[in-house]
């Protein structure tokens, strides 16, 4: 598709990014959505920030005759989904998810096969094509209410995250049948990091993400989503903070609550793993340019498309 009317082909300097963004989203009548994960000038932009609950509420909701997702492909997917007769543009198609990556539309069926009488929660972090397969949809804010919900007398299959599956199952006291699947983010934090960053700081709160390891979990303070933890950072009386998510979320954290000190654990051997490098291939050139060319857009199989819905629908109306 061509560019805008009056625009050069060539992409911004950084100083000019920011203001052609905000023209090309007036011309477009686009709502740009990013997720915490997401760098910090995407945050910077972006008409509404959250996790994957309140994006998918947003997207559900916007008046927008285009929506740019600055998330992973799963989220854009989510906003199609839910806006099928919208453009629904990904900065970057390789922006993809090591969850939903592990668990293949297909293996999932067969998975479902051999417990058939299994009521299926499927977790956001999966594919259009999982989700089909799914009874309902949830996301880590309220994946505890929802299966505190479900007839007590109906077995549960949970995918794709089993960490966060466990820590659901602990949290509302039903048993779980869980799909082996992990982020391979917040499978990486270091355990003995993080015992430093306690003896350094032992006036520090810890905050974690359930999708963490159950070990890491264990040493936490404070267990949820990410608008969970940045709510937590806002109304603790505690100064300083060691956080156990995706280190995106801490620009907001920084933000909100100025006076107060955060610290991310890193990976195993010291690395940088904890930054999940599926959203951080979204940038600002990219985001400029999906506006500009109109692509790349999330398109769906109808089918697919109509059986995704529902049980996103119901999340949404059993969360409200």
């Amino acid at each position: 598709m061509a560019l805008a009317p009056g625009l050069a082909g060539e992409t911004p300097g950084s100083a000019e990014l920011p203001a052609a963004i905000d023209a090309l989203r007036r011309e477009r009548k686009a709502v740009i959505l990013a997720h915490y994960y997401q760098e910090n000038a995407i945050q910077d932009i972006a008409d509404y920030i959250g996790d994957s609950l309140e994006l998918a509420r947003r997207a559900a909701s916007t008046e927008a005759e285009v929506i740019v997702f600055c998330g992973v492909h799963f989220m854009a997917e989510t906003a199609k989904i839910l806006n099928p007769d919208k453009i629904v543009l990904l900065p970057d198609l390789d922006a993809g998810c090591s969850l939903a990556d592990a668990c293949p539309a297909d293996s999932f069926a067969r998975f479902r096969a051999e417990h058939p009488d299994h009521f299926v929660v499927s977790y956001i972090n999966c594919s259009a094509a999982v989700k089909a397969q799914s009874d309902l949809i949830c996301t880590s804010s309220n994946a505890v209410q929802l299966v505190q919900q479900l007839p007590a007398d109906r077995p549960i299959l949970f995918a794709p995250d089993q960490n966060l599956g466990r820590w659901v199952s602990r949290q509302s006291g039903r048993e779980l049948t869980l799909w082996p699947g992990s982020c391979m983010v917040h499978d990486s934090f270091s355990e003995q990091a993080l015992l430093e960053l306690q003896l350094e700081y032992p006036e520090a709160e810890v905050i974690a993400h359930p999708e963490c390891e159950q070990h890491l979990l264990d040493l936490a303070d404070f267990i949820g989503s990410t608008s969970k933890l940045l709510q937590r950072a806002q109304t603790s009386d505690a100064s300083r903070f060691i956080v156990l998510t995706e280190p995106g979320i801490l620009h907001q954290m920084r933000q909100r609550v100025p006076n107060k000190t955060f610290h991310e654990v890193p990976g195993a051997d010291g690395c940088s793993c904890n930054a999940c490098p599926y959203m951080r291939l979204n940038t600002m050139e990219k985001l400029w340019h999906c506006l500009a060319t109109m692509g790349p857009a999330i398109e769906l199989d109808d089918a697919i498309r109509e059986r995704a819905l529902r049980p996103i629908q119901r999340m949404l109306a059993m969360s409200a």
